[in-house]
Order: C-alpha cells, then sequence, then structure tokens
C-alpha cells in the first residue's frame, strides 16, 4: 500500500489519481539508502501500530524547504525531515506548526538540545564531521585537526569544500582552533588558505573520498562517519576519529509544517522515530547518532557515534548557519577556490 511519490509538486501528483485517504501521512524524507532504513525503522512500526499508510515524496532539506514555503501555510506534507538549519529557518518564518510533546511520550527521554524552536521541531539524530583515516599511515590515530592540516601541507590530505555541510564544518573548526568564532572566521579561512595550494582535492561529494583513499591519494580526510563505517565495513582500509578541540556536530530535525492536514497522525509518527527501538534501529542501519538516552549501541554504531562523545561535539548555532553561509560561501570562492 505505500505508495513513493518522485519529484514535481506532491498535490498535482495526488490530484492526478492518487489522492489522499483520510488516514495516510504524508511525510517528504531523504533518498537512498537513508528512505530505507527510514522504511525499516520509522514507517512500517508506524504503519503496524496505527493502522495508517504513509505516502512519501523524497527530497533534500532545500527543497522541502522551498515547497514548504511555496504552499504558504496550506501545506502538502504532514512530516519533513529536514537539516535543523532549514527548520529554524522556517520556524521563524512561521510556516510551522508546534508539536504537542504530551502527545509525544518519548520527548522525556531526549538529550539536551533536542526541541528546538519553542518546540516547532525536534531533533531526531545527529552526526558530525570527524576524521577520517587510513589505519594503515598512522600508527597511532590522529587526534586533531592539526593532523589534517598536517598531512595537508604534504599533499596527503582531501578537503571538503563549502558547498556542503562538510566543507561548512570544516571551516567551523578551522576557526575555533586558531581562535576565531562562528562569528569570526577570519582565522579559519587564513589556516586553510595556508595549506590550500598542497590540498590533494577539495571534495564536493561525500563518497568521492572512496575512490581517493582506494587510490591512496590521502591518508586523512574531515567526513561522516556513518560514510566512513558504511565504506570500512566494504573493505576500504578507512576508521574514524573524533578530534580533541571537538568535531563538529550535525543535527536533523523533523518538523510538521503549517497547514498539513493529519497532526494527530504526525505526532504519533514523530512519537515512533524518537522510540528506543526506532532509534536503535536507525543507529545501527545508518551509523547515526541516537538522541533518546535509553538506547545502548554496541558493535559499528557505537564506534562510529559513541554517545558519549554527543557531549563534547561542537553544535553550531542553526540560526547562525542559516543567516551567514551564503556570505561565507563567497569569501571561500574568492579566498579558496579562485
Amino acid at each position: 500500500m505505500k505508495r513513493v511519490i518522485f519529484g514535481g509538486i506532491l498535490a498535482a501528483s495526488l490530484c492526478a489519481g492518487a489522492s489522499a485517504q483520510a488516514k495516510d501521512l504524508v511525510v517528504g524524507l531523504f533518498g537512498g539508502s537513508f528512505a530505507k532504513a527510514a522504511d525499516q525503522c520509522h514507517i512500517k512500526p508506524f504503519e503496524k501500530a496505527s493502522g495508517d499508510t504513509v505516502v512519501t515524496q523524497q527530497g533534500s532539506s532545500s527543497q522541502f524547504a522551498a515547497k514548504v514555503r511555496a504552499t504558504g501555510g496550506k501545506s502538502d506534507y504532514d512530516v519533513v525531515y529536514i537539516d535543523n538549519s532549514f527548520a529554524q529557518q522556517l520556524a521563524s518564518e512561521g510556516l510551522l506548526t508546534k508539536i504537542d510533546m504530551s502527545k509525544v511520550s518519548n520527548s522525556k527521554d531526549l538529550v539536551k538540545g533536542s526541541i528546538g524552536a519553542d518546540g516547532q521541531y525536534v531533533i531526531y539524530q545527529w552526526s558530525a564531521t570527524v576524521i577520517a583515516y587510513n589505519p594503515k599511515a598512522y600508527k597511532t590515530p590522529p587526534d586533531s585537526w592539526a593532523d589534517v592540516f598536517a598531512a595537508a601541507k604534504k599533499g596527503r590530505a582531501a578537503l571538503p569544500d563549502i558547498s556542503g555541510t562538510a566543507g561548512v564544518d570544516f571551516l567551523l573548526a578551522a576557526a575555533r582552533m586558531n581562535g576565531g568564532s562562528i562569528d569570526d572566521l577570519a582565522p579559519g579561512f587564513k589556516a586553510i588558505k595556508a595549506v590550500s595550494p598542497h590540498v590533494s582535492a577539495y571534495y564536493t561529494q561525500a563518497d568521492q573520498l572512496i575512490s581517493m583513499f582506494e587510490r591512496g591519494e590521502i591518508d586523512i580526510a574531515p567526513w561522516y562517519p556513518d560514510r566512513a563505517t558504511v565504506a570500512a565495513k566494504s573493505g576500504l582500509s578507512v576508521a574514524v576519529a573524533y578530534p580533541k578541540e571537538g568535531a563538529v556536530g550535525i543535527k536533523v530535525a523533523l518538523v510538521i509544517p503549517k497547514g498539513a492536514q493529519n497532526v494527530a497522525g504526525a505526532e504519533k509518527y514523530i512519537d515512533t522515530v524518537l522510540s528506543a527501538p526506532a532509534q536503535k534501529c536507525f543507529a545501527d542501519t545508518m551509523y547515526e547518532g541516537s538522541v533518546n538516552k535509553t538506547v545502548k549501541l554496541t558493535g559499528d554504531a557505537a564506534k562510529a557515534v559513541p554517545p558519549e562523545k554527543y557531549g563534547t561535539i561542537y553544535f553550531p548555532d542553526p540560526a547562525k548557519v542559516a543567516a551567514d553561509v551564503g556570505k561565507w560561501r563567497k569569501t571561500w570562492e574568492h579566498q579558496i577556490t579562485h
């Protein structure tokens, strides 16, 4: 019964003959392996418990934000998976429905900072930009962002371009380790510019690093623990290290857009996603960090996103990132990749 709708405006698709029933729940989520994991860990348990049918549309955070804005408070979605910076933007624009946490029983078990914008969105997972390295090149695992810069000077590191999340995160890390901050990124730009002539490559897609490690072109790079763990399980010589200065965290949220047709179902769905079984399932499948404090991770998930690391990670202010990232990218193009 599950229908997956690709591209276009969802309302048009529904009007074309796939009209939603009263108990359908329309969910916008990311595609690929993420969609498969969400189906297994979130959608199927919700459908089994509720008897409702989930209708999904796949897209990116920016696409979902644009569609929520385009519908002007009469959303085609009931629930949307979205990066927290976009969630913060939509909340500030008055385009989200406040989530009634009394209807979300698992909200009591969430780690601090999981509920944002006065209850208008809730974080359901975390990850980070960390250090990925070739264990064959490092007898002792690297433990600092300085190790990335040292390798970059020797032409043995790839760095993320600022067009992606990892690039923004690495710039923030470089600024903070050199006396700057999210309000003063000049030290970060200076540090990256100094090694730029020697950098093996600036990657724009996360999986580009796989072939670089395979060919032995690099020994180290800022990367995501989920991608690195999946690559390692496939046989790539790569491991993950959390820098002592702090990894730069990534949070992804669930929102109920203003004008959603099935708010009650949306709140039940969010409660399912935040439950311990769903959180553990998603962590074990996608190597993403759990926000439910009762979850105990083991095996590869515990190594990729150790719960004890959560309190050591620097999570940038999503409102600040959303407001200023455009300016940062222009400066990057002028100073780093011109």
